[in-house]
């Protein structure tokens, strides 16, 4: 059994640089996937369907309890905007004119 040195100061940051490592591997390889799925006409109209049915095209205010419901609908359609914008924001644009013609 081994212990960790809470003094250790140049291990915990050798730590904290693999964790920050495989953090950014894993985000480059989520943008990536989001730029092949943009990358095809398929998946941009799959994404403005998305984005349609979560809502962010409309008001979500109803005067109601389901309003709340609505705005979380709408919250992932912003969450993914905004993962496709910085993926690839020229398919982000293109997907909008395609939706438009």
């Amino acid at each position: 059994m081994s212990f960790e040195n809470p003094t250790d100061i140049a291990e915990a940051a050798r730590e904290a640089e693999a964790r920050g490592l495989q953090t950014n591997a894993k985000r480059t390889q989520e943008l990536n996937d989001i730029k092949w799925l943009m990358a095809h006409k398929q998946g941009r109209r799959f994404v403005h369907r998305l984005l349609g049915r979560a809502g962010v095209y409309r008001s979500s205010f109803t005067n109601s309890g389901q309003t709340n419901f609505l705005e979380g609908e709408r919250n992932v359609g912003l969450f993914v905007i905004n993962e496709v914008s910085e993926a690839s924001f020229d398919n982000y644009l293109t997907m909008l004119q395609e939706h438009n013609a």
